[in-house]
């Protein structure tokens, strides 16, 4: 089927925490409305089935509670009522956006998925409800090609979100397409955690993904397009992920993954929106990974490198350098090891480190991690090592392996200027995951397994 995912480069509010009447938020929100028009027209010109637009595209970011409340649209929950907004628009107030939404959908004949912020009454006596006497929601709106509203998701892992609330219950969320069947939904920082969308995933044996984001890029583990990629290949799916431009603020890195390629943007100089329009395949089966033989452990030396601490992704990693052409490495922390086996093309200046972190993240968020990782260090000091690094040369050939102790591993393969590459093998061999590359396409940046162990969360 064809896809497209826009980058949207959002027309903001001067001051977020100003109040404003529904009006003039209506106007801000109508300016970037005007652009979602104009690349839902091209995106069907090139024959897109289905297109996703960002998190917080349409509004922004950085409101408070009480400045964002005029630009919330009031949706039903409820998939009790089948509502079409553009031909019914008469049938609730405060619904200008998904109005204008649901009549791109069904001008352009195309299922669209888009990201808002919506308004829901409580009663006091719902023990969730907040003081003011509403619910306001990070949602996700899915229109079929007829324009009738489909699917709705409210945000349930908010990140610093404060103007927002989180659902009394996680929503598990997909809508039905007639060219690729079910699609789920789920929004950012929820690709992080098990709730709801990896559960999502396994009860409903999904096999595509619509993914808004607002990411803010974090190297060496955390950027979007190598984060997205590792997603789409650790459940073997599809994901038609959408980030915001706003490359000030860190934010760029969008595109329509499958399992085994990927067709990506990452831009940190320019600006303005970027379209992605890709064919992809449905998947229907499971890729069989051939298995390679790999060495149970790595044998004893006499020479060992010498085992250092730095911080990355402000996590406490243990390193051990990886010098020379080539080499086999082992290092450990709690009850994980992980081993590397490693031949550069040509030696470079440049150093490398093997690294492993196994414990609570603390940081913008809390959750546990396992992980293994190769990494380019910023520099030839083992300070550097964990440090935003975006170039390298070394071309390497490596096997890289663990003994996990959760089955949720993304592996992430990050190359110079922020590219991806791909495995040649990956998978589980008696207790250890591995992840395998002959050769990488450009200069290394990052190899590597990261874990999320959710039941230590």
């Amino acid at each position: 089927y064809v896809a497209a995912v826009y980058e949207h480069e959002s027309v903001l509010s001067p001051d977020p925490k100003a109040l404003v009447d529904r009006r003039s938020a209506l106007e801000l929100m109508g300016r970037n409305l005007d652009i979602y028009e104009q690349q839902v027209v091209a995106a069907a010109r090139q024959g897109a089935q289905i297109i996703v637009f960002p998190e917080d595209g349409i509004h922004g970011f950085n409101f408070t509670r009480s400045s964002i409340y005029p630009y919330l649209d009031f949706v039903l929950h409820s998939h009790a009522v089948k509502w079409n907004p553009c031909r019914e628009p008469y049938l609730f107030n405060d619904t200008e956006v998904l109005q204008r939404l649901s009549c791109m959908a069904l001008k352009n004949k195309i299922f669209l998925v888009a990201n808002l912020g919506t308004k829901q009454p409580c009663e006091h006596t719902d023990p969730h409800c907040p003081s003011d006497g509403r619910y306001q929601f990070n949602t996700n709106v899915a229109f079929n090609d007829d324009g009738v509203l489909v699917a709705t998701y409210r945000k349930h892992n908010l990140y610093f979100e404060y103007a927002f609330d989180t659902p009394p219950e996680p929503d598990y969320t997909f809508f039905d397409t007639p060219f690729a069947g079910k699609f789920g939904m789920f929004t950012c920082f929820d690709i992080l955690f098990f709730e709801p969308a990896v559960n999502l995933i396994r009860q409903h044996k999904l096999k595509q993904v619509v993914y808004p984001t607002a990411w803010m890029n974090q190297l060496p583990l955390l950027s979007a397009v190598e984060f997205q990629q590792a997603f789409a290949t650790a459940f073997n799916v599809n994901i038609l992920a959408a980030n915001i431009h706003h490359p000030t603020l860190g934010m760029t890195g969008s595109g329509i993954y499958t399992p085994v390629k990927s067709f990506i943007y990452h831009n940190m100089e320019g600006y303005g929106g970027k379209l992605i329009v890709a064919e992809i395949p449905v998947i229907t089966t499971v890729y069989e990974t051939s298995w390679e033989k790999m060495s149970s452990r790595v044998s004893e030396k006499g020479n060992e490198p010498p085992l250092f601490y730095a911080e990355m992704m402000y996590d406490n990693f243990t390193f051990v350098p990886a010098w020379g052409e080539k080499g086999e490495l082992q290092v450990c922390a709690n009850t994980l090891c992980c081993y590397l086996n490693y031949r550069r093309a040509v030696l470079t200046d440049e150093l490398y480190a093997l690294g492993v972190f196994d414990g609570l993240h603390t940081v913008h968020g809390t959750y546990y991690v396992q992980a293994c990782a190769l990494v380019k260090c910023g520099g030839l000091s083992f300070s550097t090592c964990g440090q935003e690094v975006t170039d390298a040369t070394a071309l390497i050939d490596f096997q890289l392996w663990g003994n996990m102790s959760t089955p949720y591993i993304f592996p992430l393969l990050l190359t110079s200027g922020i590219t991806l590459d791909f495995a040649d093998h990956m998978g589980w061999k008696n207790n250890y995951y591995f992840i395998s590359k002959n050769r990488t396409s450009s200069g290394l940046l990052t190899a590597a397994l990261y874990g999320r162990w959710y039941e230590k969360d």
